[in-house]
């Protein structure tokens, strides 16, 4: 078979399709490419497009896609073009979830592409080659070779509820627990204190304090796992951050936001909020965040400082590695004997759930407390693991 320009492959591949018969799902990505790519073949305009025609186009395009697209899917899009900043693109973010049989998923899939082929043939639009990381399908198009729209396709998976093996009691086989300890970068002598606790716990620092740097280096150093404990803003704004995220920045300063504060924090595995009610309720935030997060192969865990939050569920959108606290924190009442009950709910909210993720800080009454109950863990069968571990 001679492959068009941009490769079937790849666009099979990010959905995982396997439905047995390649030779049609074949002629249908190459329907779509060469519908696509035929219009490049015409002669281009020499009057590039307006700001607001390319608004137009990209809103034609998510009208298209929805009503094309099953029920439930997301769709949303973004108007970056501007003639101010002329680099600036739209973007469309389409999310279709993956919780029907094969056939009927591939013929959703083709019936989407055909509408974004429809609406990109009618405005004279070229399409690059696609990329894949994970489940996510990028792909630029263009209007006399000038990047005008943006487009991610995003498979988001349907959660499987499996029947986990559980003992006489009621508790999952194998339970994992992950404990992040936050705030870390201004105390030396408490990063130290948690270092000699001798457990796997997880290192989540501050940028920009004192012994930021000095900190997250001497934890990699020592086998742990170190996060950007990542600044964002809250809703009552207590106790800010000299530097944070906030609901209306503009993608370029998320991005190099993120990009000085993983100086500051060198060798981060990945990111939690610290603080970030007002910030993670923030849709178009987050829309902003993950794509940043999953370029550099960070994983994030959403801290969940608000029930509002959408910061799990935008990661998943866009195929980021991510878990969320799912168990509460292990100190809002910094006193070892509170300290030790929240610990032991965690614990258990291991071997009912089979994993779980708690949050602490350095507080002596925290460090107190674990030295007293992990010591349990392993004879109540949890196993202690880096935050990584439990993403998904």
């Amino acid at each position: 078979m001679v492959r068009q320009r941009g490769s079937v492959q790849p666009i099979l591949h990010c959905f995982r399709i396997d439905t047995g018969d390649t030779a049609r799902l074949a002629l249908l990505g190459i329907s779509f490419l060469l519908a696509v790519s035929f219009v490049g073949c015409k002669k281009k305009e020499a009057n590039r497009l307006t700001p607001a025609q390319i608004h137009q186009i990209t809103r034609d395009l998510a009208a298209a896609a929805s009503s094309a697209a099953p029920a439930g899917t997301a769709i949303k899009l973004r108007q970056g073009t501007s003639g101010q900043q002329p680099g600036n693109t739209d973007y469309l973010r389409i999310v279709l979830k993956n919780d029907s049989p094969a056939d009927a998923h591939c013929a959703a899939v083709a019936k989407v592409v055909q509408s974004l082929s429809s609406v990109a043939t009618r405005n004279h639009l070229t399409q690059d080659s696609p990329t894949q990381t994970g489940d996510v399908l990028q792909f630029k198009l263009r209007h006399a070779g000038v990047p005008t729209v943006g487009i991610e396709i995003v498979m988001r998976g349907a959660s499987v509820s499996s029947a986990a093996a559980q003992d006489s009691g009621g508790n999952v086989a194998n339970p994992r627990l992950a404990i992040i300890i936050d705030d870390l970068g201004s105390d030396r002598v408490a990063a130290e204190a948690v270092f000699a606790l001798g457990y796997p716990l997880t290192i989540s620092v501050l940028p920009n304090h004192q012994h930021s740097m000095d900190i997250a280096t001497e934890a990699h150093r020592r086998g742990f796992q170190v996060m950007l404990h990542l600044p964002m803003q809250s809703v009552a704004n207590e106790t800010p951050e000299a530097r944070e995220l906030y609901p209306g920045m503009p993608a370029p300063e998320v991005a190099a936001m993120v990009d000085q504060f993983l100086q500051n924090v060198p060798d981060a595995a990945g990111v939690n909020n610290h603080q970030g009610s007002h910030a993670t309720a923030d849709a178009a935030l987050m829309d902003e965040l993950m794509p940043v997060l999953r370029d550099r192969h960070l994983f994030y865990v959403d801290s969940r400082t608000t029930a509002a939050t959408v910061a799990y569920d935008t990661a998943q959108d866009f195929g980021v590695r991510s878990a969320f606290r799912n168990v509460p924190f292990l100190d809002d009442v910094a006193q070892v004997a509170a300290v030790r009950k929240q610990l032991e709910m965690a614990l258990r909210g291991a071997r009912e759930k089979g994993e779980a993720v708690a949050i602490g800080h350095p507080h002596p009454a925290t460090l107190q407390a674990l030295r007293e109950v992990l010591p349990q863990a392993q004879a109540q069968g949890v196993c202690l693991v880096p935050a990584s571990e439990l993403t998904h």
